[in-house]
């Protein structure tokens, strides 16, 4: 009898700890649903209506308490323009660097990949150095508020270089608004617009000045994109500066009808900040007044291109 209570505690043990284990996974998996659409941009709401999950099976999902199935989980990454790997929390999604790795890597034959391999190899092993390059393609990054749109249409002035808003471009080559790209095509048709845009005007432009959207750097295809053939500066402010940036310019995109937008807003900032510090330089924007800032970046840039 001994034996067989024993058998029966190991066993409930066991259950136990797989049952946690199962519960951790849970709350871990729901915590990067919520990374995921931070770094969007996109409310619960706004995801419950690109994938048809309610956004109480969605509120569940992310506190870790509702068990999705594999199709739900495959509905929201493709709404959340991720792989389940990244979803599931797969190692070589797990920060910027293996996200921008992992795009550049993928369409990739055996070959390439072999070439690729033995150059990282070699790279790690201390026998190359890179040098960094100044590029006179200057792009400004940072979450919407940061002042890439003025201090961007300042700076090609005074440089006498194009001045080249992205979401514009986006929108020409749409023929319809950002936000209506959204809502009618989602977020994978505006990424393929974002990137046509920018080849474009890479092709275009040896010389300019960019602003771009804030949410390019969720894009590792993008982003990788910009920085091979950019410079880049992220402009940075805390999260009131932002706020009252955006309030000023009237445009609550994308916390429209959200009455926890400063919530989201610093959810968005934070889960972008990684992506953001990829940026060759950084400027903050916080505090000072717009000459002050203008003054900054404009040494900046003259110390960049020489």
């Amino acid at each position: 009898m001994a034996r067989t209570a024993n058998s029966k505690k190991s066993t409930d043990t066991g259950t136990t700890g797989r049952t946690a284990e199962k519960s951790e996974f849970l709350q871990a998996l729901g915590e990067r649903v919520r990374a995921l659409r931070s770094r969007q941009g996109m409310s619960r709401k706004a995801l419950s209506q690109a994938t048809g999950v309610s956004e109480r099976h969605l509120a569940n999902l992310e506190y870790g308490e509702g068990n999705a199935s594999i199709l739900v989980l495959d509905e929201v990454s493709g709404a959340l323009n991720c792989s389940l790997a990244e979803l599931t929390g797969d190692l070589t999604t797990s920060s910027p660097e293996w996200l921008m790795i992992r795009s550049l890597l993928e369409n990739c034959d055996e070959r390439a990949l072999h070439t690729a391999r033995l150059a990282i190899t070699k790279a790690l092993s201390g026998q190359a150095q890179q040098n960094a390059t100044a590029n006179s393609r200057i792009a400004l990054i940072g979450l919407r508020g940061a002042g890439k749109s003025t201090l961007g249409a300042m700076l090609a002035e005074e440089l006498d270089f194009p001045f080249v808003e992205l979401s514009r471009e986006i929108e020409k080559f749409a023929g319809c608004s950002i936000a209506e790209i959204q809502d009618l095509y989602g977020v994978n048709a505006y990424r393929r617009y974002e990137r046509r845009a920018l080849e474009e005007t890479i092709q275009i432009y040896p010389e300019a000045i960019i602003g771009t959207p804030g949410g390019l750097v969720s894009d590792p295809v993008n982003f990788n994109l910009l920085l091979s053939h950019c410079t880049t500066i992220w402009l940075q402010a805390a999260p009131d500066d932002h706020m009252e940036r955006v309030m000023e310019q009237g445009d609550f995109r994308p916390m429209s009808g959200n009455r926890e937008a400063m919530e989201d807003l610093k959810g968005i900032l934070k889960s972008r900040q990684a992506f953001y510090s990829k940026a060759q330089y950084a400027l903050d924007t916080s505090d000072k007044s717009l000459e002050e800032t203008y003054a900054e970046l404009k040494v900046m840039v003259e110390g960049i291109l020489g």
